[in-house]
């Protein structure tokens, strides 16, 4: 009663569900490897962001990319503020991810002439993306500023397109190495998330970007377990199929048994 299982129908069938369960398998265990990166990611982001600030220039250096390790690494900087070249990165939202606006990108120049990029922070658009936004006056004199050590953006790290041909002073991307083509002072890669600045500002400043939500793990043991259940169910599912296949060619031959014989 289980010759049917030779039939095209049935071969393709197996065959499909034999594919299906060892991709389903392997789709779980990538779901499961990006939870533990997302697990480990935020453990980093944590204990950089609560660690003791140190000086800037111990982490970061002219050209050299911020390494993954020193992601969020809280960080301080002495200097004064070079507003001459000043820009604005377009299309970042608010804290509250409703409101659209600039984030503020001002040098600060440090004791030994070089400098680090400064995200000071949100301002609105007040409706418009082709002039430069009225920005609130940074602190003049020296200053130190404490904040999180961020790595250049790029495309495929924020998904955001690179444009040419904006506005003055506008830029898409948070980059020291396209800023350094225009700056007279030596960058330091990555740049600084601002977080609080001595002596504190005077006058209205740019909204402070809030710290890294380092409690989300996000749905990928979910979407593991998910698959993992589904490639358990394709053998279930072919035994019920094969079982119920039986039974209604069991059920045909007896019907067909029973009809009287016309004579």
């Amino acid at each position: 009663m289980y010759r049917f299982l030779l039939s095209r129908q049935w071969v393709i069938l197996t065959l499909l569900g034999l594919v299906m369960i060892p991709t389903m398998i392997k789709l779980g265990y990538w779901q499961l490897h990006r939870h533990e990166h997302r697990v480990a990611n935020n453990h980093l982001i944590s204990q950089n962001v609560k660690a003791a600030a140190v000086p800037v220039e111990r982490l970061a250096a002219p050209g050299k990319a911020v390494p993954r390790k020193d992601l969020y690494r809280s960080v301080s900087a002495t200097g004064h503020y070079d507003t001459a070249h000043e820009v604005v990165a377009r299309q970042r939202t608010a804290a509250d991810g409703q409101k659209n606006g600039y984030h503020v990108i001002t040098p600060l120049v440090l004791d030994d002439g070089r400098a680090i990029l400064v995200n000071r922070g949100w301002i609105d658009a007040d409706g418009g993306l082709t002039a430069l936004p009225k920005i609130p006056a940074a602190e003049s004199g020296e200053i130190t500023v404490t904040g999180r050590l961020r790595p250049d953006e790029t495309s495929s790290s924020t998904g955001i397109r690179n444009k040419s041909g904006l506005p003055d002073r506008m830029i898409m991307l948070i980059n020291s190495t396209d800023l350094a083509k225009s700056s007279p002072q030596q960058l330091l890669g990555g740049y600084l998330e601002l977080a609080t600045t001595s002596p504190k500002p005077s006058g209205a400043q740019p909204e402070l970007i809030p710290e890294p939500d380092d409690s989300s793990i996000g749905p990928h043991m979910a979407y593991a377990i998910q698959w993992w259940l589904f490639s358990a169910m394709v053998p279930v599912g072919w035994v019920i199929l094969v079982r119920r296949e039986r039974k209604e060619r069991i059920t045909g031959q007896e019907s067909r048994k029973s009809v009287p014989v016309a004579v």
